[in-house]
């Protein structure tokens, strides 16, 4: 994450108690161009493409270190506040949030990856490289401050500035001695794998049907490239919106991509916990502890969700995955994290390989399509044409304390094509050294292989929860 004064971003702006939430929550994947040629190959190499752009951005994030004061906790009192969690045309899931006085509601896409909330704002907001398949980019939902009472510009001497650009911003033309400073506070710039975003601060409400949040830290983006909806941050910053809401956890079902041409979704839970007893578990849940990384040098790793992967299987055979990679080190790189807005699980290029060479072992009565491999960025792909009966190995994470993730073999390989082949949905970068050149998490878990289980980011307890569940009955 990144910062920089823009000055003509002021001028386009100016022109124009819950316990619990639930918000539908729906998938946003690519539309496949069915021609017979690309069409299917086409949309995965998208997937894989992005997924592996935005594992990069996760590995080598630039940012400012945030201050944790000056929040704002949430006012009147509820029970369960909930929100459709649901499926568009460009990856990843998504949000709907209302914000301002009266209210608007915008789609967001769903991110335990990053930390800012931020909108596309005004009626002049400009995304480039946005004309993905099924959408028009001129028509993309936007938020319209001027039509909002409770919208202000932060300033740059107001704590909650300090969120985003920590206790050191600089106030360019603002005497340090006046406490009426009327400069704002700095304008942003965010890169997300592919794609970025570049806005202005807010104070606004956040409205749900039985709870309001005010003064919430909101980005009012003016430009972006290549994000055709604002992102909902749900990262460990102190923007983000589960530490602006004080929630104490947060969880969701992601429904299968099967219904991705549909308007299916499933919600997504917030919890302020006055409906639970501290340390309570959920039911049939298996929990493993969040984990911190050591290394503070790069404030965006302390954004992440860092989980205790201990084991790795294919089939019954335990993958030797040098511990270096699976937990991080001294210098903040290795470890596992779990991201929703990457679609498929990312590997660093030596545990990658680990890993594929011991499908193809186990799978080498089938022969390998590196043709296919090559055209859709997955692999190993094999071919499995005129077999009665096809056998896959499973894929087993485990956890510290002995939670396993046993994936269900539709969340870690996909048909290509036609029912002849098939590959797996885990991707890797082009970087094979194993000792030099390594940066930020070694394994990040995908929002793909979490389809159809119930997740839970239980904050208060530092844990993550879950637990195979049909999303969709």
């Amino acid at each position: 994450m990144s910062s920089s004064y823009l000055p003509f971003l002021f001028f386009l702006i100016f022109l124009s108690v819950a316990s619990a939430i639930k918000l539908p929550l729906s998938p946003l994947s690519h539309h496949t161009d069915q021609s017979p040629n690309n069409g299917p190959y086409l949309s995965l190499r998208r997937l894989a493409d992005s997924s592996i752009a935005r594992a990069q951005q996760l590995k080598q994030p630039s940012s400012i270190k945030p201050d944790e004061n000056a929040l704002t906790a949430p006012s009147a009192s509820a029970a369960v506040v909930k929100s459709p969690l649901s499926a568009k045309s460009y990856g990843g899931y998504s949000v709907s949030l209302s914000f301002g006085t009266p209210s608007q509601t915008i789609p967001f896409v769903f991110d335990t990856g990053s930390s800012l909330v931020w909108f596309p704002c005004t009626s002049r907001y400009l995304c480039t490289g946005c004309g993905f398949s099924g959408l028009d980019p001129g028509r993309i939902p936007r938020f319209i401050p001027k039509n909002s009472t409770s919208s202000r510009v932060i300033g740059c001497q107001n704590p909650k500035c300090q969120l985003l650009f920590g206790p050191n911003v600089k106030c360019s033309g603002c005497d340090p001695s006046t406490r009426n400073c009327t400069v704002g506070c700095p304008p942003y710039i965010l890169q997300y794998g592919l794609g970025s975003t570049a806005g202005i601060l807010l104070s606004e409400k956040l409205d749900f049907p039985d709870l309001t949040v005010p003064d919430f830290v909101v980005g009012c983006s003016i430009l972006s490239t290549r994000q055709p909806a604002g992102i909902a941050g749900f990262g460990r910053g102190p923007e983000s919106l589960p530490v602006q809401m004080k929630l104490r956890r947060f969880s969701h079902c992601l429904v299968s991509r099967r219904f991705d041409d549909t308007d299916v979704s499933t919600d997504l839970d917030l919890d302020t916990g006055s409906g639970h007893n501290s340390g309570s578990k959920t039911t049939g849940l298996s929990y493993t502890p969040f984990r911190n990384n050591p290394n503070v040098s790069n404030a965006a790793f302390l954004e992440y969700y860092y989980l205790n992967l201990r084991r790795i299987y294919v089939g019954s055979k335990r993958v030797k995955i040098p511990y270096k990679f699976l937990a991080p080190g001294t210098d903040g790189n290795g470890g596992t994290i779990v991201d929703s807005g990457s679609t498929f699980t990312f590997m660093d290029r030596p545990v990658f390989e680990l890993v594929a060479e011991e499908f193809a072992a186990q799978m080498s009565s089938y022969s390998r399509e590196k043709d296919l491999e090559k055209i859709t960025g997955l692999g190993p792909c094999f071919n499995i044409s005129g077999k009665g009966s096809v056998t896959v190995p499973e894929l087993i994470f485990e956890f510290k304390g002995g939670a396993k993730m046993e994936l269900p073999l539709s969340n870690y390989f996909t048909l290509v094509g036609s029912v002849d082949n098939v590959c797996l949905t885990v991707v890797s970068d082009n970087t094979v050294s194993s000792t030099g050149g390594r940066s930020g998490p070694a394994i990040i878990l995908g929002s793909f292989q979490q389809q159809n289980y119930h997740v839970e980011y239980d904050l208060e307890n530092d844990r993550f929860g879950f637990a195979k569940k049909k999303c969709i009955q």
